[in-house]
């Protein structure tokens, strides 16, 4: 694999864009990060703590991008040294892009940091990892139905075989700042009215790419 704000939400990428890649722990970030990145990545003390985090770059689309793979946390309100390195990246990068990785087989757990990284109004886009491991389980996920919901680009992959890894890349383009009104008429059964489309901003799930 080798910022300014559109219509409908999209932010086009530019040189040198930020990924910032947050999830709980234990869902595949890593290896996602070294499949993204080739693991060609830079470890260090984020700047005034102990706490370790990786950064790498990668060229998707003619266009460079930094991914940092935030430490893992369970929500934005800290609980521990590690929690609060990945609250501070999300204020210290205010225009990245965020990639939130959740865990196939426990969307659920994932999906409460999820709100609370869309409350804040940055462009983010979903991976659904470990897909392998739900299947194994018998679970299912609805990727289309979950992307419909969210209006955010939504990717299934599996890190440890590659699967689904180039389009979560080739998406990234794509990311979407959540309309929270929109999602929660759609929890509600309704569907929002939609504002005349005037040009594509990104996948927001609305069927038209």
């Amino acid at each position: 694999m080798t910022g300014g704000r559109t219509e409908g939400g999209a932010v086009p990428p530019k040189e040198g864009t930020t990924v910032l890649m947050l999830g709980n722990p234990n869902v595949g970030k890593s290896a996602l990060f070294n499949r993204i990145t080739g693991a060609d990545a830079v470890v260090s003390n984020y700047p005034g703590t102990t706490v370790d985090f990786t950064r790498g770059t990668f060229i998707e689309g003619g266009h460079t991008y930094t991914i940092i793979d935030v430490p893992g946390t369970y929500s934005l309100e800290p609980r521990d040294a590690a929690e609060e390195v990945a609250v501070r990246m999300l204020r210290d990068y205010p225009d990245a892009t965020v990639m939130i990785v959740l865990d196939a087989t426990k969307t659920d757990r994932g999906l409460y940091i999820a709100l609370e990284v869309m409350e804040r109004g940055v462009p983010c886009i979903i991976a659904v990892n470990m897909m392998d491991a739900a299947h194994e389980k018998k679970i299912t996920v609805d990727v289309a139905a979950l992307q419909r919901i969210l209006g955010v680009p939504v990717v299934s992959t599996t890190a440890t075989s590659g699967e689904g890894v180039r389009h979560l890349a080739e998406q990234i383009r794509k990311a979407q700042v959540a309309d929270l009104e929109a999602i929660a008429q759609r929890l509600r059964g309704e569907e929002p009215q939609r504002e005349p489309l005037r040009a594509c901003g990104g996948c927001g799930g609305c069927g038209k790419c």
